[in-house]
């Protein structure tokens, strides 16, 4: 009997003990779930030191961030970056992503059908390199550019220096140097969010495409060509194509005016095309080498608002933006004359949406492709030339340069090397000498009968003219 409730009594224990275990185990596990099943590992992951840098960031107090690697499902790819390089990841506080970052940009990275957007931001801010705050690049020294962990940067790098005694990472000022070191990274704190151009380009397109409704097939409407506006108001649904060309939306004179007729912008406004135009203008700012395009759009004429107004009429437009090394070889006769930026400008707009790659697409099978501008009549002529698009014709031909600096669906920027102006077509005819034109003057007129009869009696009598 003692050794019954013996045997019971280690049974009960034991279960007890078994109970407890399992509990404080699960207890455990619940407390840091993320570094808990990072540090496990997986049969399809690389295991990770509990002491890693991965552990370290989900741990630490840039919460935002490790809840965002945690949303783009980044773990198993951080852990083999961690296992083949020492890696350096530039952390934003947390009010930068929380409260500094636009509502409708953080709504778009959060949305299920970007989340490679998302990925791509974040691994923006990794290097598989180590830096460390006292072997910090000064900016005497060469540039000092470094390729993220993000895989679609199309090759997008960041620059890592020293200026005026500040560190910095791209735009971003650090403000936490060697917050978290581990063996295997370190955790740097900067100030704001770094933004790549991949991203902002597909955050840009999807604003745009959001904009735009779907539209039924209608008739054509039709066009006084005396007053350039419509026989019949016809109704132009939200998001519509605009009904008129857009040369009959610009009015004479160097500037340019939306149309009177009925179109999809209107006081609705259902294309934004003023936010539009200043993004591209901070994009060319931000890319570096077309300061002096933006001045003059922005500066030196009203084309910019313009832009914006016939972009908001549901107008497309290709800008050929030249760099600042071609703008600098502009004279200040070409300059100087009323008129002559816009003019200049003008030729360098083609009122279509052209990529790198159709425009490409084109030359290669059509050979030479001739682009209406809205410097009427002049049209810029396109051709295949070493595997590039170049516009123009002889010494004033330029080449494609900057592929799709900005695309959004209704602008379109290419940079390009040089500044284009059209052929003048006085040129090509040589004057005639006055002598011959005395000559051709001081005869008397005469028919194609007159002409042909005295031929004929010439030919009978011998004669040698016919009065």
């Amino acid at each position: 009997m003692d050794f019954h409730v013996y045997g019971v009594s280690r049974i009960i224990f034991y279960t007890i003990f078994t109970v407890l275990a399992i509990t404080g185990a699960a207890l455990q596990q619940n407390q840091n779930p993320s570094a808990k099943n990072l540090v496990a590992g997986s049969s399809n992951s690389v295991q990770i030191n509990s002491n890693s840098v991965l552990v370290a960031l989900l741990d630490s107090h840039y919460t935002e961030l490790s809840e965002l690697v945690e949303k783009a499902l980044l773990l198993q790819t951080l852990e083999e970056a961690v296992s083949k390089h020492n890696i350096t990841i530039f952390a934003p506080r947390n009010e930068a992503l929380e409260r500094d970052l636009d509502p409708e940009f953080k709504r778009f990275l959060l949305e299920p059908g970007n989340l490679k957007s998302l990925q791509n931001l974040l691994l923006f801010h990794m290097i598989p390199t180590r830096i460390e705050s006292t072997r910090w690049p000064v900016e005497v020294e060469k540039p000092n550019n470094h390729n993220s962990l993000a895989r679609d940067s199309n090759g997008e790098t960041l620059e890592v220096v020293e200026k005026n005694g500040e560190k910095l990472v791209g735009s971003a000022k650090i403000i936490k140097p060697d917050d978290i070191t581990r063996p295997d990274g370190i955790i740097h704190g900067i100030e704001r969010v770094l933004i790549p151009k991949s991203v902002q380009q597909d955050f840009n397109t999807r604003r745009s495409l959001r904009s735009i409704s779907a539209v039924l097939p209608e008739g054509a409407p039709e066009v006084d060509p005396r007053t350039h506006r419509l026989k019949k108001p016809a109704p132009v649904p939200a998001g519509a194509p605009p009904v008129l060309p857009v040369y009959d939306a610009m009015a004479p004179g160097p500037s340019l005016a939306p149309a009177p007729a009925p179109g999809p912008g209107g006081p609705h406004h259902h294309f934004d095309g003023e936010s539009q135009v200043k993004d591209f203008i901070q994009t060319l700012l931000h890319y570096g080498g077309y300061n002096e395009m933006a001045d003059i759009l922005v500066n030196l004429t009203s084309l910019a608002t313009e832009m914006g107004r016939l972009v908001s009429e549901g107008y497309v437009l290709t800008v050929l933006a030249p760099n600042d090394e071609a703008m600098a070889k502009l004279t200040t006769d070409q300059l100087s004359e009323p008129g002559a930026p816009e003019q200049i400008m003008y030729y360098h707009l083609i009122p279509e949406y052209q990529t790198e790659e159709s425009m490409y697409n084109a030359v290669r099978r059509f050979g030479k492709v001739r682009y209406d501008t809205l410097r009427l009549p002049h049209k810029v002529v396109a051709e295949e030339a070493d595997g590039s698009v170049k516009f123009g014709q002889g010494e004033g031909s330029a080449y494609l340069f900057d592929p799709d600096i900005y695309t959004d669906g209704r602008i379109s920027v290419q940079g390009i090397d040089g500044v284009l102006f059209p052929v003048e077509e006085n040129k090509a005819a040589p004057p005639k000498p006055a002598a011959a034109v005395t000559k051709v003057v001081g005869k008397p007129r005469r028919g194609k009968l007159m002409e042909m009869a005295c031929s004929m009696v010439g030919a009978i009598g011998h004669f040698t003219s016919c009065n």
